[in-house]
């Protein structure tokens, strides 16, 4: 089971830390404490948190993103035989990317795990994401 600190989660919804303790407290979003007593989010709930936020959002009409890859959460994953679909979560952006089924599990892509989305034109490639960072710079010309 994927958890998450309070902080990535933060990251891969686009707020800051203090809103997620807020969304915590107020009981909009779960938490259960880890073994270090700390407060981690179950990736799946943070996935459906993110979708419910993605259908409902804030005015982030000013949000933009300069960047070509976009770290978030997989919200959703429907495959076949042959292929399949991968809905990801980055901050307010939702990006959608068909693939085949053999990369969805070769990736191991499945809701609440990290995937970054690397964006060339019209093309997305869903990478799995690793630390926060971690492949920044890398992206294509």
């Amino acid at each position: 089971m994927t958890r998450f600190r309070i902080g990535e989660a933060a990251e891969l919804l686009g707020v800051s830390p203090d809103t997620v303790r807020r969304w915590i407290d107020g009981g909009r979003l779960a938490a259960v404490r880890d073994e270090h007593g700390h407060r981690v989010v179950d990736g799946v709930d943070l996935a459906a948190y993110a979708r419910s936020q993605a259908a409902d959002p804030d005015d982030r009409s000013d949000a933009s993103s300069a960047r070509n890859r976009l770290r978030g959460i997989v919200v959703n994953v429907v495959k076949d035989t042959v292929m399949a679909q991968v809905d990801i979560q980055a901050g307010p952006f939702r990006l959608v990317s068909l693939m085949s089924r053999e990369a969805v599990d070769e990736l191991d892509l499945r809701v609440g795990t990290v995937a970054v989305a690397v964006i060339k034109s019209t093309t997305v490639v869903v990478e799995r994401g690793g630390p926060a960072g971690a492949g920044r710079g890398r992206g294509a010309a």
